[in-house]
């Protein structure tokens, strides 16, 4: 084992969106609509669990598989949900049974004349160097180019 750190960091990012909050909130709020961009890239990464119950004090969890057989377990509890305006929780990432992190995330969804300006802030503590600040934010960053995918596909 490594020896006991943490390391801290909150990043922010913004995303615009040509759709209206209620749209975008939809995406998060729904588990199967969640599900068609929530999840690890396609050709790396393989489902083993998705549960979800978005609610207030409601639960999540995401499991799977990367090509290099390490397991993912991706555990989140929801705080304060408000429709189409802000939803906050807090998750810890597992890599094979072992914490690597532990965030609290909020999202806010605001109008704008182009339609939705979604900001996430993530405060995270990253433990025994298992996990790095940098990638979270990267992988952030991916998931929420892949809710533009959907939003696009869904309105095609």
């Amino acid at each position: 084992m490594s020896e006991r750190a943490t390391t801290f960091e909150t990043f922010t990012v913004e995303r615009i969106y040509e759709f209206t909050p209620d749209k975008v909130f939809a995406a998060w709020a729904g588990p199967k609509t969640k599900a068609r961009w929530f999840a690890g890239p396609k050709e790396s990464w393989k489902l083993g669990l998705r549960e979800m119950d978005f609610s207030e004090g409601g639960h999540e969890r995401l499991v799977g598989e990367w090509a290099n057989g390490a397991i993912s377990d991706y555990r989140a509890v929801y705080h304060d949900i408000v429709p189409d305006e802000r939803i906050v929780y807090s998750y810890s990432m597992h890599m094979d049974h072992r914490r690597i992190s532990v965030s609290l995330a909020t999202v806010e969804f605001h109008r704008v004349p182009e339609g939705t300006r979604l900001v996430i802030t993530e405060q995270g503590v990253f433990l025994d160097g298992y996990d790095h600040p940098g990638e979270r934010a990267t992988g952030t960053v991916s998931l929420l180019d892949a809710l533009a995918r959907s939003l696009q596909r869904e309105s095609s």
